[in-house]
């Protein structure tokens, strides 16, 4: 995910007209003539070359390294491109505006996805373990000294075999998504680490070949299929141009030509000072066309070996290099889907012009019901995404209070969670899952399937729209609702049980003919009042059910979803 607090950086652009077989052979060029003059470099595979190699010199290690890969890199690239003109979508951005949502999409509204590998193993700081333990001065680089050694003696790559996964049952974890009331999972394919926990054979450096020595997301995806949920994976392989760049700054093993198919370019980060992470506009970091190839040909394979119903992708796509790649991968990855009924794919930060996939907003939400279909993802933890020890998680009753608001404004929520090395799931995270699902047991109906009212909601509480504000929203009150529609109903999910007993819903008039009001945690009739001011409920003195309330309301007419 996107580390707000980092501020490092490059960025170079497409390598220009050559073919792709004068590519490689410039490339092989530059490895011989990188080994022919190492006699006059440092003595030490691991010395720091941040300030004795260009650009091109990391690229030609990391193509060196990944060599015997090359003919299927080329094949899946030659897939993609063909694939990508075969099908009702062309590789261009006006072609691939007019994508629309699938249904199962639109009216899934809860998913879980699962950041999990072998950043799960030092249990510390975050998922973004593998970069912050070589940025010097940063806590994970001492932590990961005082720990394991120093990093050229005891590198990330150290950490695989202890990524064991042996009590990882997939179809247990299928079976928790599914009590919880998910509709869709979204397991981590590769993250920003390189480490795929897939049956990659672009790689070295995966799941099937070392550490757990399993195809892990294959054989999720078939335990999750088994419970007739979605399949999505995410790939965060972009980011991985940069991503161990603070190796390159001192004595590691990042340096190490004989590891660079795990640590890949390294490239060095050239983001403007005063810049976060996010606004990649100011991000002049290299990426080759070698690199593009090879995230184009990774997520071909992804495409190919799993067919996902969904694919996320993190920020960094939206790096202006990308343009020229993303059209081919979108509308092959479309055209592939279109006899299953679609595909989603979830981008951020401007990656896409709108309309050609679904906007995901990062530990945020939006103010206002949005026309097409939305996400926001957040983690049910509060300091990492992946399994950090001694970490806190958010409530389950702000969890639902997210959940009801996102719905609200058309939006799904994907709530992340963070197993173990061992491929077991926290105890709090677990009971968190349980308890959002009792309560869409109850009043799912309300959330699945449902479209917004002509108002999302009413009352004093209103959310911090954009990124990474999902902890900012005060507490929510009895005076706040949010509405949904459903087969004709309209929904009021009440955030808080009124002290008094009295419900007023201020966006209610005479001319919306109310008939009935049920309360769906008990399913017993609510007495209610229209007054001028809105229609008042009279509710049982103590709540019924938790976390929220929801109350269907029968109208005259039936309800239409908005049409914002």
């Amino acid at each position: 995910m996107t580390n707000r607090f980092r501020t490092r950086v490059d960025r170079s652009g497409p390598s220009g007209t050559i073919d792709r077989t004068a590519r490689c052979a410039l490339a092989l060029a530059a490895a011989l003539a990188m080994a022919s003059a190492s006699a006059a470099q440092p003595a030490s595979q691991t010395a720091a070359t941040a300030d004795r190699l260009t650009p091109e010199d990391f690229d030609a290690q990391w193509q060196q390294a990944t060599s015997k890969y090359a003919p299927e890199r080329q094949r899946l690239v030659q897939e993609a491109e063909t694939g990508a003109r075969t099908g009702p979508f062309r590789p261009d951005w006006a072609s691939l505006r007019g994508y629309t949502t699938p249904t199962w999409y639109q009216d899934a509204k809860f998913g879980i996805f699962v950041h999990w590998g072998v950043f799960s193993v030092p249990a510390f700081g975050s998922e973004w373990y593998s970069r912050n333990m070589y940025l010097q001065g940063d806590k994970d680089y001492t932590h990961h000294i005082d720990t394991y050694g120093p990093q050229a003696q005891f590198g990330y790559k150290d950490l695989i075999p202890q990524f064991k996964a042996e009590r990882f049952d997939p179809d247990a974890w299928a079976a928790l998504f599914k009590q919880a009331g998910a509709r869709y999972v979204v397991p981590v394919a590769e993250h920003h680490d390189g480490f795929a926990l897939y049956d990659s054979h672009l790689s070295d450096w995966t799941a099937v070949k070392m550490g757990p020595r399993r195809d892990l997301l294959g054989e999720l995806s078939t335990a999750i299929r088994a419970q007739g949920l979605h399949f999505g994976l995410s790939s965060h392989r972009a980011e991985h141009d940069w991503f161990f760049d603070g190796g390159r700054h001192f004595d590691s093993d990042v340096n190490d030509p004989r590891y660079a198919g795990l640590y890949g370019p390294a490239q060095l980060r050239q983001l403007e000072a005063g810049k976060d992470d996010g606004e990649v506009a100011y991000d002049w970091t290299p990426v080759s066309q070698a690199f593009r190839e090879d995230w184009l040909a990774r997520t071909t394979e992804l495409i190919d070996r799993y067919h996902p119903d969904l694919i996320y992708f993190d920020w960094w796509i939206a790096h202006p290099t990308f343009r020229a790649t993303l059209p081919t991968m979108l509308s092959y990855y479309y055209n592939s889907a279109a006899a299953r009924g679609g595909a989603v794919v979830n981008y951020k930060l401007g990656a896409f012009p709108p309309g050609a996939g679904t906007l995901d907003i990062e530990r945020g939400q939006l103010t206002g019901i949005h026309p097409t279909t939305w996400q926001t993802d957040t983690s049910i933890s509060n300091a990492s995404w992946g399994y950090i020890e001694h970490d806190t998680y958010k409530s389950p009753t702000f969890l639902i209070h997210m959940l009801a608001d996102v719905v609200s404004k058309n939006g799904n929520l994907l709530l992340n969670i963070g197993p173990r090395a061992d491929g077991t799931i926290p105890d709090p995270a677990r009971e968190i899952l349980l308890a959002i699902g009792a309560w869409l047991k109850t009043n799912g109906e309300a959330i699945y399937g449902s479209r917004p009212w002509r108002v999302y909601g009413e009352g004093p509480t209103e959310v911090e729209g954009g990124t990474f504000n999902d902890t900012k929203t005060k507490p929510y009150t009895a005076q706040d609702f949010r509405f949904t529609t459903h087969d004709g109903h309209l929904y009021a999910i009440e955030m808080a049980w009124p002290e008094d007993g009295r419900a007023l819903i201020h966006s209610l008039s005479a001319a919306d003919g109310v008939r009935a009001v049920t309360l769906l945690g008990d399913r017993r009739k609510i007495a209610f009042e229209q007054r001028a001011d809105g229609l008042l409920l009279h509710l049982p003195a103590k709540p019924v059910g938790a976390h929220a309330y929801v109350f269907r309301i029968d109208l005259t007419t039936p309800t239409s979803p908005s049409t914002p």
